[in-house]
Formats: structure tokens, sequence, C-alpha cells
């Protein structure tokens, strides 16, 4: 049996995650082993290079004296860690294994996700991050990059192998083994102890600076103005109420928000592992009621919260609502839309802008109307990522229901950064709308389309009889069979006849084989119901939808309906009931029980 059997678990889709009592000091190390040789095996074409992709790009660390001193010659990594307990020693030890091996580590202490990917982007696009996001206390986590992109899901099981594998573990062990004696008997040699652990100062500084010319781009600064009236200010006139949850954000946060805002009014800014008011998800339900409470009683004009890696937003208006964040998306990709660096030709393309499978029916629709494409993608920001990193890649903006927002616009890092997105906002807010004043946003979230949905709820995966056919996968192939039914009955002008549910020809996997009227299959996806199986089953009726999908994070269904009114919801419901019952009973009950938000 593996030694690392029970890890197996830990790697995700996105990550690696799970039980803090599965990261054991050997499964530590052996991570910092894998790491070693993912990086060393890079071609060296991308081992020992400054990438530079945009303007922002090393642009302050060749102007800094503070810059640590670098090795052309080898493979740097950056290393930063989250408030969680445990991930500041993890974070330390794989740096050390990574000098062991000859590599450069800069340690940049207790930071959010998107800083590490910053400071990664000022050197090889290498960095790790120990962090388990939103998780609960006592779950640890590790995401990485790599040249500058996250790993797909298929490297992620590839490197949990390389920790299974013999020839991986020989190659590590008969170079590991002579290090650990060397560092026994004190003969490290210094060149392979090259580990540099920056000032918390610099880290911040150096990361709001580059943000800071992100807006002097956007709005460029009049000084003359200033010069005439000296006791203006440059920064928004606002009141901003931010809840960091005790996260990553908290060492930041105000900082970083005072240089623009007039008055930041700070909630649960004291890092804590422990996460007193709870887990830091803001997108739990009733997890934002703290932060209601504080924008009504300062009377601010926003609110917004940051979950525990910094990378994902959530925001409350000036009258205490939250803001869906299908709105929250829309009003984001408003933002780029209108904040896109000019071209150089007359001629401006078309850009996209990308939305998970989870997002609202009316999504799509609004952002057409803007003059934009929307592309609906696979849940997960790392797979967005990939998608706006290709060369030439038309995508301007991403976002997904759970928070993350992703800007491409060659301004800022390709990466989710909550506390980004959340200043893009804050300035197209007072300079865009600068006649509506306070209500600038509760106008205009109020004239958006307002849904009835369900939470994103998470079910138990059936048992199916046939292991490699999943409850989803059996009702993609019914949902594919029966559209294609009905759109053939509409050409031949059948008015009735029975249909298998489950026919030999496209499904092995259901015992229960029943029988349906073509009047129930018009029922359940009447003419001019979109299907999209990219990932899970999402259907489009004509006031509201649903999606059925295997979660990328925990082996859990996830279920998410939306309609126009509290009738619409429930027929939705009904029919993703009514299409899962051939399968699996108990997960149809449990579908048409889920109860609306």
């Amino acid at each position: 049996m593996p030694t690392f059997a029970a890890q197996q678990s830990l790697f995700r889709a996105y990550d690696i995650r799970g039980s803090h009592k599965l990261f054991t000091p050997n499964f530590v190390d052996a991570l910092g082993n894998a790491f070693a040789h993912l990086y060393t095996a890079l071609p060296s074409h991308t081992k020992n290079r400054f990438l530079k992709t945009n303007s922002l790009k090393n642009s302050f660390l060749e102007k800094s004296s503070l810059a640590p001193s670098i090795d052309s010659k080898k493979v740097i990594v950056v290393i930063g860690y989250d408030v969680r307990c445990g991930s500041n020693n993890i974070a330390y030890r794989l740096a050390d294994i990574l000098t062991q091996y000859g590599m450069q580590v800069i340690q940049l202490g207790l930071v959010t996700t998107p800083m590490m990917a910053f400071w990664a982007e000022q050197y090889h696009g290498h960095g790790i991050v120990v962090t388990a996001s939103h998780s609960a206390k006592d779950i640890l986590g590790i995401k990485w990059l790599i040249n500058h992109k996250s790993p797909s899901s298929i490297e992620i099981q590839r490197f949990y192998q390389q920790l299974l594998g013999s020839e991986s573990k020989s190659q590590f062990n008969s170079q590991k083994d002579n290090l650990d004696q060397n560092t026994s008997l004190g003969f490290i040699d210094k060149s392979l102890k090259d580990q540099t652990d920056l000032p918390h100062d610099q880290v911040t500084t150096t990361y709001i600076a580059a943000i800071t010319q992100v807006f002097e781009q956007i709005y460029p600064f009049d000084k003359k103005s200033l010069d005439n009236n000296p006791s203006s200010s440059n920064k928004l006139d606002l009141i901003v109420v931010i809840d960091c949850m005790n996260g990553a954000t908290s060492t930041i946060a105000q900082r970083l928000f005072n240089c623009f805002c007039q008055q930041v009014i700070m909630l649960n800014d004291t890092p804590d592992g422990n996460f007193p008011t709870g887990n830091p998800d803001p997108t739990e339900p009733d997890r934002l009621k703290q932060l209601q409470k504080n924008v009504l009683d300062h009377q601010a004009d926003i609110g917004m919260a940051f979950d525990g890696d910094g990378d994902r937003l959530m925001i409350v208006d000036n009258s205490g609502k939250v803001v869906t964040p299908d709105h929250l998306l829309y009003l984001l990709a408003q933002v780029a839309l209108a904040e896109r660096p000019k071209p150089l030709t007359d001629s401006l393309p078309t850009s996209q802008i990308l939305f998970d499978i989870k997002c609202s029916h009316h999504l799509p629709i609004m952002l057409s109307e803007l003059g934009t494409k929307p592309v609906l993608s696979k849940t997960g920001s790392s797979l967005m990522r990939q998608q706006m990193q290709r060369a030439g890649s038309p995508i301007l903006f991403a976002g997904e229901l759970s928070g993350h927002f992703i800007f491409n616009d060659s301004r800022f890092i390709v990466y989710d950064d909550a506390m980004y997105a959340a200043l893009r906002l804050l300035h197209w807010l007072s300079v865009a709308n600068e006649g509506h004043g306070k209500n600038a946003l509760t106008e205009i979230t109020q004239r958006l389309p307002a849904v009835v949905n369900t939470a994103d709820h998470y079910l138990p995966i059936p048992k199916t009889s046939v292991e490699d056919c999943s409850v989803v996968e059996q009702l993609t192939r019914l949902c594919q069979y029966l559209r294609r039914l009905v759109e053939a009955s509409v050409e031949d002008n059948a008015d009735h006849y029975l249909l298998d549910t489950c026919p030999p020809s496209l499904c092995r996997c259901s015992e229960n084989r029943q029988y349906i009227t073509l009047e129930q299959a018009r029922y359940l996806l009447p003419i001019g119901t979109k299907l999209s199986c990219i990932d899970g089953v999402r259907l489009d009726f004509a006031h509201g939808f649903g999606v059925l999908r295997q979660s990328n994070t925990s082996h859990k269904l996830t279920a998410r309906f939306a309609g126009d009114t509290l009738n619409d919801l429930k027929d939705i419901q009904e029919k993703f009931a009514a299409l899962c019952r051939p399968f699996d009973q108990e997960l149809a009950e449990q579908i048409a029980a889920i109860p609306a938000e």
C-alpha cells in the first residue's frame, strides 16, 4: 500500500487541501521534494528569465534598493502563507527543502494568494502559498504557480503520483540523503542555502505601489488642479466598511484602502487562524450580517468582505443589501469595458466576458447588451485564468458565482485579486457615476433583474450500478436524448408516443427503466430550452435555469436553481427532480426540497 494513500483525497481540482491531520512531517517533506523536482525539471528557457508581459512587471524591483540579490542561474520561487495554525511552519519547511536543491527562495511571510501571484510575476512566475482559502479552521492547503500558471487538475493528480512513484523517490532520496547528512553535520554549502526573507513592509509597499500605478494610468491625476486648490484631495469621497474575516487581508487592507478612500472602517482585521466569527467565506448564507449592520450604522457608501486568502469578494450596498455575485460580475464587467486601454487602431475588437456555469440566466443577456460576447465556462477560477493567459485571448474579464473576479486588460496581474477588484469598482462608481453620489451602487443594482434562487446546494453523490457512469453522466445522456426526440417530433408533427428514459443504445446504467410520453418530454425540455454539458448539466428555460454538477472541491454534487418568480423556481426544481428520478429517487426528492434563499 502506498505510503501516502491517505493523502490522495487532498489532491483536488485546483489545489491541495484537506484535514490538518494529513499534513504530517513526512508528507510535507515529500511535498518539498516533489516541488523541487517540479521546478528543477522545467525546460531551461522557463527557469532563468524575467518575463515582461506588461508595464508593471519588474518596474518596482528594478528601481528598489531593497530588491533581493538575484542569481540569474538559479530557479527563483516565492513562498508565502495564510493565517492558519501550521501554515507558516509548512511554508518554511518547503523553503528549506527547495534551497537544499539549489533554488533561490524568497519568503514573503503572511500574504494573500494574489500577493504571492504578484510577487511571482516579478521573477520567473514560480510561487507557492500555504493556504486553505475560505475553508474551515481545521483545514490546511497549498496553491502554487508554475511559470505564471496554476496547475490543471490532471497536473495535480500527476503531482500526487510523483509522491508515490518509486523512480521519483529514488531520485529524490539519493540527493536528499546527502543533503540531510550534510545539514546534520553543519556542512551545507551556503550556495545551497539561498533564502531571502523580505520585510513585510517591502512586500506590501511594492504591491500597493503597483496598484497605485494602475489608477494613475486609468485616471491621470490633475496636479495643476491640486496646485490651484491645495485643500482638495485626490482620494475618493467614500466611507468604506471592510470585513477581513480575520484572514490574510487583515495585515494590508486598511493600509491599501486608506491610500484611495477618505474613510475606512475595519472589521475583523486581526489575523487569527481560529476564525472566531466563522469560516472566512463571505459567500456563506448570513455570513455578512455584521458587515450589513455596520454599513447602516456608519451610513457608509459600501461594504466589502474578503475571504481567507483574499481571492473572493462580496459587496454590500449603502442600503445594507448584499449585492448578488451575478450582479457584481455584471458591474465589474462594465468596469472592465469602460476602462479598457485604447487600441492602437480605430477598430476595437469585440471582447469576451467569461462567466461560470452557476451564474443566472439573465447574465448573458445583460452582458450582450453591453456590446460584448458572453462566454459560458466551467466553474473554477484557475480554469478561467488558463483561458485568459492564452496568447491573443480576447477575454477581457472573467468572474464566477463564488466571488472570483479576474481582469485581463494588461494593467495588473491576471489573477483573482479581491482587493484589486474592489478598488476598480470603487473608482468606477465614483468617477463614472459622479452625479449619483452615495446611492450610485444601489440605484444601479435596483435596475437589474431580480431572481428567486436557491443557494449553491451540496448533495451526496448517489451510488450507481456501474461505477464508470455517474448520475450526472446519466442525466446528461437523458437530456441530450430527450432534446433530440422533442426537436424531431416538431419536424414530424408528432403528437404523442412513448419515450424510453434509458434506451440501451445510449445508457446501460439504470436498472430502473421507465417510459414517458412525448407530452411529458415537452414539459421537461420545452422547445427553446438551452442545454449545456460542459460542466455537469445546465438547462436554461424561458424564466429561469438549473444546474447539477460534480463539485471540484469535495465528493459532492452541487445544485443551483433560479427563476424569475418563486413559482418559476419551483417549476424548474420539479423538472430536474423528474429528470433525475429514473436514476435515483432520493436525489430527486432532495432536489425538489431545496429551499429558496
